[in-house]
C-alpha cells in the first residue's frame, strides 16, 4: 500500500469509528421513496445498509412506490388522484398498489441476496422478514372527499417487530395495512416511517428522497449562498413549518419536514432528510460529522441554546478548572457578563455543561470562536461537536465566511472536524494585535 493511502486511511477510519461504537444496537428507521428505486439507486442502497447493520444498527426499511403506482395507472388508462397531499385509491388503485408492492418487495429482497464478491457486501447475509406488522384505519372523508381504501396506520406490532430485529434481521415494511376485518388500506410510506419510528422508540427516523435537505432560506434557489442546514433544532424546525404553505407534493419543503417534526415531538431525537441522488448518502450522513442532508434533533433533554445574564454563574464555573490548568486564557465575570450574548451554552437539568462564544470580525468575514468547555462529566457524548454547529450556524446567518481558533492544547479535536491549522498573521489586524505570543497559540480555521 502507498503511504499516501495509508496517511488518509488511518485518520479517516479513527474519525469513523466513534460513530460506529456509538450507534451499535440503536435502531433506524429507513423511509426509501419509490423514486430512489426507480432512478436505479437500490442496488448501493442496499450495500449501504447491509454495512450499517453489519456495524451493529437494528434496521426497519420502509419503502415508497408513488411511482410504480402511477405507471401502473398510467398502463391501464388510469388517472391518479391526489388531495390533500394522500392518494385518492378507488379499487383499481388499490389493485396497483398491491401489484407495486409485490413486485418492490421481490426487488429489495434480491438486492439484499445478492453476496457479490468486490463488493462491501461479499460474504454478508442480511436477513430480510417482513409481515402484517401493522394495522390500519380509513382515512375516509375529509372535505367532502372520500378517500376509499386509503388509510392511516391504526397500530404497530412493536414486539412483533423488536423480536425479528432481535433474530439479526432487517424488517421490511410496505406501506400497506389491514384492518382487523381484513380490509387492505393503501398507505404513505412517511406516514408508515414516522408512525413505526415513533412505536419502537428509534434512535433516529431517516427519509432517503428526491430533495438534498432544508435550505437555510427554503424560498430561495440553490446556491452556494444557500447551503442545506445541516442541523435543525426542533423549535427552528416548528417556526419554520409555521411559515410555509401546507405540502402538497414531495418536493414542496415542508412535506418530510412536518414528519421529522412530528417524529421528533413524540420522542424519536434524530430525524434526517437526505438526497438519494448522491452515492452513499447514508454513509455520509451517519458515519461523517457534518453529514450530508438535514437533520431535525430534539433538544428537550439538553438544550442548546444562546446564553443570558443568568448563565454567568454557571458559564464561571464551568470554565474555572480549565483555566486554572492553562487550556483556557483566564477571564473575569465583568468580561463574560459583557459578552455574554456571545456565548451558547449546553444545559443538562439546570446545569451548564458546555458553551462556547462567537467574536465576529466582519471587516475580515471570519470570527473567532472562543471560550470552547466542555465539563468532563459530558466529554464524549458529542457536546462538543454540538456546540460547534451551533457556532458554524450563527456565524452563517452573520454572513460570515470562515471560523477560526486558538488553541495549545486541543488543535487535534478541531482538526478532525475540518480546521486547517494557519498562521497567526493571517488572523483579521484587530485579532492580531491581541495575540499572545508567549502562549504560541495554534490558529485554526474552517471554512464555512
Amino acid at each position: 500500500m502507498s503511504a499516501v493511502f495509508n496517511f488518509t486511511f488511518v485518520p479517516w477510519f479513527r474519525s469513523v469509528a466513534p460513530y460506529i461504537h456509538k450507534f451499535r444496537n440503536q435502531t433506524f428507521v429507513i423511509g426509501l421513496t419509490g423514486e430512489a428505486i426507480a432512478a436505479g439507486k437500490l442496488h448501493n442502497i442496499a450495500q449501504d445498509l447491509a454495512l450499517i447493520q453489519a456495524m451493529g444498527v437494528r434496521i426497519v426499511l420502509v419503502h415508497g412506490f408513488r411511482p410504480q403506482v402511477n405507471e401502473q395507472l398510467a398502463a391501464k388508462g388510469h388517472a391518479a388522484r391526489y388531495s390533500h397531499g394522500i392518494r385518492i385509491t378507488d379499487s383499481v388503485a388499490l389493485d396497483c398498489a398491491q401489484e407495486a408492492a409485490g413486485q418492490l418487495r421481490y426487488e429489495i429482497e434480491a438486492a439484499f441476496s445478492q453476496g457479490l464478491p468486490n463488493t462491501p457486501m461479499a460474504g454478508a447475509t442480511v436477513r430480510v422478514i417482513s409481515g402484517n406488522f401493522l394495522t390500519a384505519r380509513p382515512v375516509g372523508i375529509v372535505d367532502g372527499v372520500d378517500f376509499q381504501h386509503s388509510g392511516l396506520v391504526r397500530k404497530v406490532d412493536v414486539a412483533g417487530i423488536q423480536r425479528t430485529l432481535d433474530m439479526g434481521a432487517l424488517v421490511l415494511l410496505s406501506p400497506f395495512g389491514f384492518s382487523p376485518t381484513g380490509e387492505a388500506f393503501n398507505l404513505a410510506m412517511e406516514e408508515v416511517a414516522t408512525s413505526v419510528a415513533i412505536e419502537l422508540r428509534a434512535d433516529k427516523l431517516i427519509f432517503l428522497t428526491e430533495v438534498p435537505g432544508i435550505r437555510m432560506e427554503p424560498g430561495e434557489p440553490e446556491s452556494e449562498d444557500n447551503p442545506i442546514d445541516t442541523e435543525l433544532p426542533l423549535a427552528a424546525a416548528q417556526a419554520l413549518l409555521a411559515q410555509l404553505p401546507t405540502a402538497q407534493t414531495p418536493t414542496d419543503t415542508g412535506f418530510y419536514l412536518q414528519h421529522c417534526v412530528k417524529a421528533c415531538k413524540a420522542g424519536v431525537e434524530r430525524s434526517h432528510i437526505l438526497p438519494f441522488a448522491v452515492d452513499g448518502s447514508l454513509l455520509l450522513e451517519v458515519y461523517v460529522h457534518d453529514g450530508i442532508g438535514t437533520m431535525v434533533i430534539d433538544e428537550k433533554l439538553e438544550e442548546l441554546r444562546e446564553a443570558t445574564i443568568d448563565d454567568v454563574g454557571g458559564i464561571l464555573q464551568l470554565i474555572e478548572p480549565f483555566e486554572r490548568d492553562g487550556t483556557l486564557v483566564k477571564r473575569d465575570r465583568t468580561e463574560i457578563e459583557r459578552d455574554i450574548s456571545a456565548y451558547t451554552i449546553i444545559e443538562h437539568d439546570g446545569v451548564i455543561f458546555g458553551c462556547a462564544a462567537l467574536y465576529p470580525y466582519p471587516e475580515a468575514r471570519t470570527a473567532e470562536m472562543a471560550a470552547v468547555t466542555v465539563s468532563p462529566q459530558s466529554q464524549g457524548t458529542g457536546d462538543g461537536e454540538k456546540l460547534l454547529k451551533r457556532i458554524e450556524q450563527r456565524a452563517r446567518l452573520q454572513g460570515l465566511d470562515s471560523i477560526f481558533v486558538l488553541t495549545t492544547r486541543t488543535m487535534h479535536w478541531f482538526i478532525k472536524r475540518g480546521f486547517q491549522p494557519v498562521d497567526p498573521d493571517w488572523l483579521p489586524d484587530a485579532r492580531k494585535r491581541k495575540y499572545n505570543w508567549d502562549r504560541r497559540s495554534q490558529v485554526l480555521v474552517k471554512k464555512l
